[in-house]
């Protein structure tokens, strides 16, 4: 999803695919590069298609960014040939699909959103934490689409984080959600970029995938490992703690794997299968 409200998908040719024998669904499908394809853009206006070419990186996220650019990054990196540089993993696209720039974001990114004005956030995973790449070690990162990294916590987090779970955008606001690494538990981090305030409380879900927010109200899922179901919580914010107000097991019409829940502005967009399912806040 994207900060206008677009859904986009971006399709790929059979050839460029390859299957692991070890994972089920659509996540279980790899691409090989370099590969070129077409991004697959829904408006209220209609459908846009864009095609690109001679991909070389093996992205994990698709990011929207504004003026109809967008921002394909890969979930990993490693060690360039240079000394104290790194592989990029990330690449932005102009309009029409041409490519504006690489640069690397971190390594090992399970949760990434882009916000209104085109900054991109990351929270990172365990290899990425106690990896050697500065700004994962950190747990969470800001980026511009130039690659220069323009926020990290500076110890303004409760706990050190472990393993990202999910993001959301509200407003001109960007919410990471993760999890710590000596076991205090899941929180809810809020930031807000103009400022650089920075708050989090404990989630009162254990890490949840999916995640939206509006004022004082939030839904999160967390799916049913290898079930067409998920768990689906309904959540308030008292002044000083998250509490949840409702909990239940929702089918859904596909299989829900990682990084498929999105909240924009105080909507969860899940993807189950082939389905964009739509829950508000």
């Amino acid at each position: 999803m994207g900060p206008a409200g677009e859904l986009a998908v971006v399709l790929v040719h059979r050839r460029y695919l390859k299957r692991s024998p070890h994972v089920k669904g659509w996540v279980g499908w790899s691409l090989k590069g370099p590969f070129g394809g077409e991004l697959v853009t829904l408006t209220g206006q209609g459908e846009r298609r864009t095609p690109i070419e001679d991909v070389r990186i093996r992205p994990s996220h698709l990011a929207l960014l504004p003026e109809s650019r967008f921002l394909l990054v890969g979930s990993r990196t490693r060690l360039g040939e240079t000394e104290g540089t790194w592989e990029p993993n990330a690449v932005v696209f102009s309009a029409s699909g041409t490519s504006q720039g690489e640069f690397c974001v971190g390594d090992d990114i399970p949760a990434l959103v882009t916000d209104r004005h085109g900054r991109i956030w990351t929270a990172y995973g365990d290899e990425g934490v106690y990896g050697g790449h500065p700004q994962s070690a950190a747990g969470l990162a800001g980026w511009d689409t130039d690659g220069r990294a323009t926020w990290h916590p500076r110890g303004r987090l409760p706990d050190h984080p472990l393993e990202g779970c999910t993001a959301a955008t509200e407003d001109d606001q960007v919410w990471l959600v993760w999890y710590s690494g000596s076991r205090t538990g899941t929180f809810l981090t809020r930031i807000t970029p103009s400022t650089g305030e920075v708050t989090s409380h404990r989630s009162p879900v254990r890490d949840p995938d999916g995640f939206a927010v509006r004022g004082d109200r939030a839904v999160l899922t967390r799916r049913d490992h290898d079930r067409r179901t998920v768990t689906l919580t309904r959540a308030e914010f008292d002044g000083t703690a998250w509490t949840a107000t409702d909990h239940r097991t929702v089918d859904v019409p596909g299989r829900v794997v990682m990084r498929c829940g999105q909240g924009r502005d105080g909507t969860l967009w899940l993807r189950t299968g082939d389905i964009w399912l739509r829950v508000e806040a």
